[in-house]
């Protein structure tokens, strides 16, 4: 008589179990994915290896697969925390001297005390990607630079207006920024100097006669810079053009002339900064696209390219797993781009606990991409991915295994009892 297929039976069936309650003891895990023990029959060669036997005798667990499906992604008030939604795995190093990559779907992460993104649920492994302006090589700890966007001086303002050509020329001359009769109308933009240091900057349009025939139209451009009068030196009190405006009948601009704002000139002090920034030179006036239509004026757009220096105020990650920061003077940077790595075979992979895996000959070599190309997922920021455990459906197979181990418990008993049987003979 044999007990060999009763006990691989409750072999089998324990380790079902265990596996069963693994499952059931991570329905809450980050990223954790659940687990099914796969068994196979055994049989017994002859030995003469002329054949096996046709009974069996009994069952082996063949392998203990993970199911790499999608779980739920459920949001959260973090904003390093990313969830994977589709394939991939998240590229981890741990420790910054151990160079060996290991990798998993927990995305909890958070900044540890020298910048780095780190998961403290992976043993405080370092999620690694590309620094800022790198798009491939070898992926580094990613690092989150915390330093200030320097000031850029102003070089160039761009104006687009629509001049109204139904108004008259001014009844007042001199052009004088403190009497309204002198001017037709007037814009304004801030500009920053190599420090950052803000100025007012107001344009005054001046309308001329028209002349010719067919008629043409000049606008004289004057400007005032933290109200102090643009004038030449001799005599600060006369304003200095900055540029002129030559319309056609047809209201397109057929020349342009000066368009220069002397920042550094400025009457009566001759040379104006504020708290010792400089500008490098004269500021480029560009009024490209502006009209003179009969309809009222305005100001259709206007942008300069110098800013105040800026700290970071809050970072964010987009699904292509480009890091952005964004900063006080409301300027954008990209500060790093989280990648993703997939396996051709990932049920090969070694679970290492903590939600980790390393990588085998049999998942493959690994394949390294950024979110949203290729058959790489999507990254989803502020979320993390659940657990993919079906706590009913386990609570099933957990019934089915028990009944497993119970019906191998009473193969056994059925043995015993023939023994019993056999020795009770006389």
């Amino acid at each position: 008589m044999s007990f060999q297929q009763g006990l691989s039976g409750l072999n089998g069936a324990a380790k079902s179990l265990d596996v069963i309650g693994n499952n059931v003891a991570n329905a809450s895990t980050v990223g954790f994915k659940q687990a099914q023990a796969q068994f196979a029959d055994m049989y017994a060669n002859s030995m003469n290896r002329s054949g096996n036997s046709p009974v069996g005798i009994g069952v082996t667990v063949a392998n203990v697969a993970q199911a790499f499906t999608q779980g739920n992604v459920t949001s959260t008030n973090n904003p390093l925390d990313i969830a994977i939604n589709g394939d991939g795995f998240f590229r981890l190093a741990g420790s910054l001297t151990d160079a060996s990559p290991v990798y998993g779907r927990n995305g909890q992460f958070e900044l540890n005390k020298d910048g780095y993104i780190v998961n403290p649920s992976m043993n405080g492994a370092y999620l690694t990607g590309y620094p800022a302006g790198v798009s491939g090589g070898d992926p580094v700890r990613l690092k989150i630079d915390t330093s200030s966007i320097p000031a850029t001086p102003t070089t160039k303002v761009t104006t687009k207006v629509n001049l109204d050509s139904r108004q008259d020329p001014p009844t007042v001359t001199p052009f004088d920024p403190a009497n309204a009769n002198s001017y037709n109308n007037s814009t304004g933009v801030t500009v920053y100097d190599s420090l950052g240091n803000p100025y007012s900057v107001q344009t005054y349009y001046v309308k001329s006669a028209p002349t010719g025939t067919p008629p043409t139209t000049t606008w004289n451009i004057y400007a005032t810079i933290d109200g102090k009068l643009v004038a030449n030196a001799a005599t600060p009190t006369v304003a200095t053009s900055v540029g002129t405006m030559t319309y056609d009948s047809t209201g397109a601009m057929t020349a342009s002339t000066g368009m220069s704002l002397p920042v550094n000139n400025v009457a009566p002090a001759n040379v104006y900064t504020k708290l010792g920034g400089t500008f490098p030179g004269a500021i480029t006036l560009n009024y490209a696209g502006s009209t003179q239509t009969g309809s009222a004026f305005i100001n259709v757009a206007q942008s300069q390219d110098g800013m105040m220096p800026g700290s970071l105020s809050s970072f964010s990650i987009a699904k292509d797993g480009t890091i952005v920061g964004a900063y006080s003077n409301q300027q954008t940077k990209n500060l790093g781009q989280v990648i993703l790595v997939n396996f051709a075979n990932p049920n090969g992979l070694q679970p290492l606990g903590n939600n980790l895996y390393t990588a085998t000959a049999d998942a493959g070599a690994p394949l390294i991409g950024t979110p949203t190309t290729g058959t790489f997922g999507t990254l989803q920021a502020r979320a993390v991915e659940d657990s993919n455990v079906d706590l009913t459906a386990e609570l099933v197979n957990m019934i089915v295994a028990q009944r497993v181990y119970q019906a191998n418990s009473q193969t056994i008993k059925v043995q015993d009892t023939v023994l019993q049987t056999l020795v009770s003979l006389r």
